[in-house]
């Protein structure tokens, strides 16, 4: 990891009368896979709201390859390098899954080459390519988002607990996905709350809390010290392996 891709500095969004982020102070250095951990409602899938667009920030700045995007709309960042996937996946259920993965071609054909890897990646892709996507199980659906997101080389995907409700089996199966992701070009900003993958993926790490970030560092420093761990959320390693 080198030079910083994505920064927060100062960011607060307002939604309607909420008070989401209060003053986000965030880096993303790049290369690998930048872990934001924080318990439910600390402002996690906001801040990547934030990020893509699809909230304006109130206050503070947001740069992207060192650019200001603060007040981009989502288009214009996506067509900057950043792609987004959802905790719902945002897929098209009544589309087939190859409509879907050529949709999120918005430059053109889908690349032969770049599509093989990524159903060698994620092999139920190659299964249902024709199948509604409606009928694919929960774990495949989250391989159908994770795909469109990466059907395009993109320099930042956000990707929003990918492992949500998923079985261990298929969790290890994505984790394996993102880690040989992360050998790419491409840099990941991840939202998890399953600690053990976070942690066999992670680099770098945040914690969040009533909208702002209260630790960041390596990632390998959280996961050796447990008594941090249990100050900043109340995680134990050994009760989510």
């Amino acid at each position: 990891m080198s030079d910083t891709l994505l920064s927060l500095a100062g960011v607060h969004t307002l939604i309607g009368p909420y008070h989401i982020l209060q003053g986000v102070d965030l880096v993303v250095p790049e290369g690998g896979v930048t872990v934001l951990l924080g318990r439910n409602g600390a402002g996690k899938t906001t801040t990547l709201r934030t990020i893509m667009g699809l909230w304006t920030a109130n206050q503070g700045e947001i740069r992207f390859d060192d650019h200001l995007i603060t007040q981009l709309d989502t288009p214009e960042i996506s067509r900057r390098g950043v792609a987004y996937v959802p905790e719902d996946m945002g897929i098209f259920t009544d589309l087939t899954v190859a409509e879907n993965m050529a949709l999120a071609a918005s430059g053109g054909p889908m690349d032969g080459k770049r599509l093989g890897w990524i159903k060698d990646l994620f092999p139920p892709i190659g299964t249902f390519w024709e199948a509604s996507a409606g009928t694919l199980s929960g774990g495949q659906k989250q391989m159908l988002s994770v795909a469109r997101a990466i059907i395009e080389p993109r320099r930042l995907i956000l990707i929003d607990e990918p492992t949500k409700g998923l079985a261990p089996a298929i969790i290890n199966a994505m984790t394996e996905a993102l880690r040989e992701l992360k050998q790419t070009d491409t840099t990941i900003l991840l939202v998890e709350q399953n600690f053990a993958m976070a942690s066999a993926i992670g680099d770098t790490v945040a914690v969040m809390d009533d909208g702002r970030i209260i630790h960041s560092g390596q990632m390998s420093e959280l996961v050796e010290d447990e008594s941090l761990q249990e100050r900043l959320m109340g995680l134990s390693l050994e009760a989510h392996q």
